[in-house]
């Protein structure tokens, strides 16, 4: 390891300090204050806008009148991972930017944190508002224990159908317990939703196993009335340069995943000066956790403009005062260094003809670590016969508006289908359609 990567650069109570909560939650005063910002649009914006659709206005209102029990049954109904939606969730480019507030004052009403401030005391509080209808003696099988499949198994008990959740990591969660940055979710909340969400009853979870090495769909299918797939992207885009194999060039995926697993975050090697290869969340959320762990230099390297970038205006702006700084118009072209990296060559590109295009001009980032962070792909190398058995396009499983694949009792949805935006909002809404969607074929199939 190179000598300028090391653990400890700043004190463990400043690291505590730098990975504290992002937003502090609203004081019921504070939240009577911002509900009464509300319109509650007649077919509002802000609903349309929320891929799970939750009826906002609609809790927005309880909260208003004092209700918060009943504000949060409207948000976990439509969304049952709502809590953490409310902490993760781009309101800034969904929501919050649909809000006729904007129009007026340029500042919409805060629906994030009212979210939050609805359901944080349910689950503190550990208080049930879901319960299982009769039930059926259907079995389904659910691949996956990230947002979208624990969604769908969610909806499906409640129905009174049976569910297996096949999870491939040691805990629950996917995107939410490994993929997002510590300072948005704190205090172990991913683990404590996914508890809240298995206490209905009737979901049985396998970890620590996956398909296509420990079962196969074929097995699924002869087992259960029904399978939903819901394994996200298990693989890491390659930058496809030479040097990429250098020590020091590191998956950003993987780092996030084990600073989301280490109690004592003090304990974790950062680098003096890191590349950030990317311009999506996962690109902002390991420059600003690099920074936070005590990095003096952290530079974002993206190929386009701030306006092409996957990660919101607002996420920029965390980033910068974060003390990141974000070089547009830059494409890296090798990885320097002998035994370990020593910094990135990259050219500057710009538009010609409406197509991206390198400038002959080069400039060279010095940095003890490299993330790569330019997506990811579904691991189909490490899923057996799976990928013959679907349509696939684009290497996503092709899916009809149920969320149903090309095989007759196989639903698919979240970041293995075509359309997912890598949001846990988006993931919770493919699993709680074709939950509902494998409900009406069992009625149809079964009676």
């Amino acid at each position: 390891m190179s000598k300028n990567i090391k653990p400890g650069r700043l004190s463990k109570a400043e690291i505590e300090q730098n990975f504290a909560d992002l937003h502090r939650p609203l004081k019921d005063a504070e939240a009577l204050i911002a509900a009464d910002r509300c319109y509650f649009c007649y077919d509002a914006p802000c609903t349309t806008a929320c891929p799970t659709g939750i009826d906002i206005p609609g809790f927005i209102q309880r909260i208003r009148s004092g209700n918060l029990k009943s504000s949060a049954e409207v948000i976990l109904s439509a969304n049952i991972m709502g809590g953490m939606c409310a902490r993760v969730c781009p309101t800034e480019v969904l929501c919050e930017e649909a809000c006729v507030r904007n129009t007026h004052e340029d500042k919409p009403v805060e629906i994030g944190l009212l979210q939050r401030h609805a359901t944080d005391p349910i689950l503190d509080d550990n208080v049930q508002l879901f319960e299982r209808a009769p039930a059926t003696g259907k079995r389904i099988a659910v691949v996956g224990g990230g947002p979208a499949g624990l969604s769908c198994a969610h909806r499906l008990a409640s129905l009174g159908h049976d569910v297996v959740v096949y999870c491939r990591d040691e805990k629950p969660g996917g995107l939410n317990e490994y993929g997002i940055a510590a300072y948005k979710t704190v205090d172990d909340f991913a683990r404590r939703e996914v508890e809240y969400i298995l206490a209905i009853g009737g979901i049985e979870l396998r970890n620590n196993v996956t398909l296509g090495t420990d079962f196969t769909l074929a097995e699924l299918r002869d087992k259960y009335d029904a399978v939903f797939l819901g394994f996200g992207l298990g693989g890491v885009n390659a930058l496809r340069l030479a040097g990429e194999d250098k020590p020091g060039v590191e998956d950003a995926v993987d780092y996030i995943a084990q600073l989301r697993q280490t109690a004592d975050k003090s304990t974790l090697p950062v680098g003096r000066r890191v590349v950030v290869i990317g311009g999506g969340m996962t690109a902002i959320d390991i420059a600003v956790q690099s920074k936070r762990l005590g990095a003096e230099e952290v530079t974002i390297a993206y190929r386009r403009g701030p306006e092409q970038m996957n990660a919101s205006r607002y996420e920029q702006q965390v980033a910068q005062t974060s003390g990141v700084k974000i070089r547009h118009w830059l494409q890296p072209r090798q990885i320097l260094g002998d035994d370990h990296v020593t910094g990135v060559e990259f050219e500057y590109t710009q538009m010609d003809g409406g197509k991206l295009r390198g400038s002959g001009e080069t400039l060279t980032l010095p940095a003890d670590v490299v993330f790569k962070a330019i997506g990811q792909k579904v691991a189909w190398d490490d899923l057996g016969q799976t990928q013959q058995a679907l349509a696939i396009e684009h290497g996503r499983i092709v899916v009809d508006e149920q969320r149903r694949t090309s095989l007759p009792d196989v639903w698919a949805g979240g970041d293995c289908v075509p359309g997912g935006e890598d949001l846990t909002v988006s993931a919770v809404e493919d699993g709680k359609v074709a939950a509902s969607a494998i409900n009406e074929f069992l009625e149809v199939q079964h009676g």
